[in-house]
């Protein structure tokens, strides 16, 4: 939490004494409170989401600029920013090598060297009417070398007045020269002198009131800077500071508030977790009733990955607390069986199951999974769709209500509050990221602390993995079946989709079959349903009029899309072209070709969940990337990670550096942080530290009872009670 020190410049009319109604207070003082803050330059600073005075403290700069010391002009360092003095020695319009673009050039000297200053926006009036010749000033900028020359493009400048020294600019004003500056982000008409003043004052103002509220033995044992030290450091460094440390993961101002960030909100986790461990649950006796049947049935063996995640689900499921797992494995590792053998496990205790997937083709590819297995052992599942209406809908709700059946799979329709169960024991969800957080409760509050079991077929790198998922136990499947030959992944322009059609010819040829996939297309332009349609059109009519061809969408109904892919399953239908509605749950060992048209419109996560639908079966498979003329650079280089590895962990790191953890997981209400410091990708070592002390804390028989730890609760519901529903803690 924060609390006063004495400190004279601390805001008059709030008396902290342990009063975190007032601390709340005092980091929620609007912008407008600091000096020169009008309605203007605060609606400006609003636009970049900085309203109070904690987000002021809590944005920290994008970096630094070095300005301890003028450099002189010959030894300016080429790639760094850097701050010099000189005299104009010429100025004027000029163009380009080849003339094809104006552009406004100073030339500078201070008798080491000269450097050449280049303005490509400019009005050209002002420009001459400030850049005499003669006139001195202060320079700074990127130093860049172009053949013999170097230059510096729109730098920052700062005029010397008529007679004025270098020494007197050093010594004017400290928010200009003489020490390391903080950059912070701007807005339109908000300027880098501006943001300066606001950020100085809030922070020599605010900061010295923030004070850490974890104890002294974490921060030493970490080698923690308190918070409000660390605060002004990562502001307003010391001149002695390693510069260039500045704002990484080796900063220790930076690292200090990375991990008070990190610390409560695996606190809350921790907290959740060991509170599902303290309710009752339903222990189940595992007498193999139904899995080793099962077991003897299936046309293959388990992988020892695959028996040893079984392993660690069935010791959860025989403890007197809930089960809260999260099942991970890559595309084709053998998910769904495991969770059969688990819902096994509870239908053999007299208990129900309900699977929840994230569209109705994955619940209805689940169904026929499910259903086909339980039918043998004289069992019933049933499939619960958003498109079951009227008096089928009532009978199901009634039959799972009686307990007459065993297992149920379907949407958010099972969520919904007239679905009951007789006694539901395991709820298993699957494709989490397409879920809240929300929904794991509303599941869990179905039944009297039924076992939960999450699946997902994203590779989640562990850092994300523990800040969303940090509640949960965590078991990988990192093995897939024997016989699967690796999909092999090309990258196609354009201009050789011609080429692409002979090879797809020749594999339809020999019997084999493919999908080709189309991406949401902008409202603008047409529907994904019309894109794929009219390619299945074109396809039909001019380049495969020999071959069977059918579209698959989201919009087609349930049993129009079931008998789609019935027909494509039996060999009747060679290609299938669809849109995304393909990306999870559809297994024809037979289709070895994944044709993925603007391939640079899919994040690489997606791309893999998508090549993941072929090389099923044992044959060679292969995956093509069709991209197209205006495919960036950026682009390019992510797509060729696909051709890369077939390593979804891999794919997922690369993924999640390109695009950030909010669109990585598809969604933003996936349970994502929302961090403020924090950087997934760079601070997995101070997560884990966070993670370990956070898990010590409430292993601590006096927590959270004991008056040590009552500011720490405090700030934990504070920062964290409302998203990770801990109203019941403290």
């Amino acid at each position: 939490m924060i609390r006063k020190t004495e400190d004279s410049s601390f805001p008059e009319g709030l008396s902290l004494q342990n009063q975190p109604a007032n601390l709340r207070a005092m980091l929620q003082t609007p912008v407008t409170a600091l000096a020169g803050v009008g309605p203007k330059l605060a609606e400006k600073l609003g636009k970049i989401g900085l309203e109070t005075v904690e987000d002021l403290l809590y944005t920290l700069p994008n970096r630094y600029e070095d300005r301890r010391e003028f450099r002189r002009i010959g030894r300016l360092r080429e790639g760094r920013y850097e701050v010099f003095g000189g005299e104009i020695l010429y100025s004027g319009e000029t163009t380009t090598r080849k003339g094809r673009r104006k552009l406004f050039e100073v030339v500078v000297g201070d008798g080491s060297g000269t450097i050449s200053l280049k303005w490509f926006h400019y009005r050209r009036q002002w420009q001459e009417k400030q850049f005499k010749v003669g006139r001195k000033a202060v320079f700074g900028g990127e130093v860049k070398r172009f053949g013999a020359v170097r230059e510096v493009h729109h730098p920052e400048v700062d005029f010397l007045p008529a007679g004025g020294s270098f020494e007197a600019y050093r010594a004017a004003d400290p928010l200009v020269f003489g020490r390391i500056l903080p950059v912070y982000p701007l807005t339109e008409g908000l300027h880098q002198k501006t943001a300066r003043k606001i950020w100085k004052e809030a922070v020599d103002r605010y900061a010295p009131a923030v004070r850490s509220v974890l104890p002294q033995e974490i921060l030493q044992r970490r080698g923690l800077q308190p918070l409000n030290e660390a605060l002004v450091a990562a502001h307003w460094p010391a001149d002695d500071v390693h510069y260039e440390s500045l704002g990484s993961v080796n900063d220790p101002a930076r690292r200090s508030l990375v991990f008070d960030e990190f610390f409560f909100l695996e606190l809350g986790l921790a907290l959740k977790r060991k509170g599902m461990s303290l309710e009752p649950g339903i222990p189940f006796q595992v007498e193999h009733r139904y899995t080793r049947p099962l077991a003897r049935m299936l046309p293959y063996r388990l992988t020892a990955a695959q028996r040893r995640v079984l392993g660690e689900i069935k010791h959860d499921l025989m403890r007197p607390h809930p089960m809260n797992r999260l099942l991970q494995g890559d595309v084709g590792s053998g998910k769904t069986i495991v969770a059969l053998m688990a819902a096994l496990v509870a239908i053999e205790n007299h208990t129900q199951v309900a699977i929840v997937a994230p569209t109705e083709i994955l619940a209805e590819q689940h169904y026929r999974q499910f259903s086909f297995w339980l039918e043998k052992l004289g069992l019933r599942a049933a499939l619960l769709s958003g498109g079951l209406k009227g008096r089928p809908r009532q009978e199901l709700l009634e039959q799972l209500a009686a307990g007459e059946v065993h297992l149920v799979v379907g949407t958010h329709a099972v969520l919904q509050e007239d679905v009951t169960f007789r006694c539901l024991g395991l709820g298993i969800i699957d494709e989490q990221h397409r879920f809240g957080v929300e929904q794991r409760q509303v599941l869990r509050r179905k039944g009297m602390h039924p076992h939960i079991l999450v699946m997902t077929a994203t590779p989640i790198p562990r850092t994300m993995a523990l800040a969303v998922f940090g509640d949960l136990d965590l078991s990988v499947i990192d093995e897939l079946p024997p016989g699967r030959t690796p999909i092999e992944t090309r990258l196609v322009a354009d201009r050789g989709r011609n080429e692409l059609y002979r090879f797809m010819r020749g594999q339809l040829q020999q019997g084999r079959q493919g999908y080709i996939v189309y991406p949401l297309v902008e409202e603008s332009e047409k529907s994904d349903l019309q894109a794929a349609t009219e390619a299945a059109e074109q396809l039909r009519s001019s380049i495969f009029p020999e071959f069977s061809i059918a579209v698959l969408h989201g919009r087609m109904k349930s049993d129009e899309k079931d008998a789609v892919m019935q027909r494509f399953k039996a060999g009747e239908i060679q290609l299938l072209v669809s849109t995304t509605v393909i990306e999870v749950g559809i297994d024809v060992p037979n289709a070895t070709m994944m044709v993925v048209e603007h391939a640079e419109r899919f994040g690489l996560a997606q791309l893999h969940q998508l090549r993941g639908r072929v090389g099923r079966g044992a044959g060679q498979s292969y995956c093509f990337l069709l991209r197209s003329q205006r495919c960036s650079e950026d682009g390019l280089k992510r797509l060729q990670v696909m051709c890369d590895t077939n390593d979804g962990f891999r794919i997922a790191e690369a993924d999640l550096e390109i695009r950030g953890p909010g669109d990585f997981l598809g969604t933003r209400q996936a349970g994502l942080p929302d961090f403020r410091i924090a950087n997934l990708l760079q601070d997995g070592r101070v997560l884990e530290e966070a993670r370990q002390e956070a898990m010590a804390m409430v292993e601590d028989p006096e927590f959270p009872s004991a008056d040590k730890y009552r500011e720490i609760i405090a700030t934990l519901h504070d920062r964290w009670g409302g998203r990770l529903e801990l109203a019941s803690i403290g």
